[in-house]
């Protein structure tokens, strides 16, 4: 089982990044998704997550409005879309894949992803 998380890059802020995160040696369409990011010397911390049929998302206060996630089953990836980013959006983000759903703790999710920078300069 594999999740590889792509995607990252350095922005300006206010602008836009779309990270992907695709999946091998599992349905994705079996599991809720979340993304998750972690800044230097920081806790990793709940970005956004996604039911398995993408019929329920929910998002932290600090994107809400700004971070769209998504999901395409036939594909078996799942997507955020940044907007409006902020240089505290900086930090290596994180896909998951939870069996049971999706929520905002780490330990609910069974498999993760490697991570993929992304830095938004000032």
């Amino acid at each position: 089982v594999q999740l590889q998380a792509s995607g990252g890059g350095l922005v300006q802020a206010g602008g836009s990044l779309r990270l992907t995160c695709a999946a091998s040696g599992l349905t994705l369409g079996n599991y809720g998704m979340g993304w998750f990011r972690q800044a230097p010397g920081k806790e990793r911390e709940f970005v956004a997550g996604i039911s398995w049929s993408g019929g329920s998302t929910g998002y932290a206060d600090s994107v809400k409005g700004r971070f769209t996630i998504s999901r395409d089953n036939a594909k078996n990836t799942t997507y955020l879309q940044m907007n409006s980013l902020k240089p505290e959006d900086t930090a290596a983000y994180y896909c998951a894949a939870d069996k049971t759903g999706w929520g905002s703790t780490m330990s609910r999710y069974d498999y993760w992803g490697q991570g993929t920078q992304v830095t938004v300069s000032s």
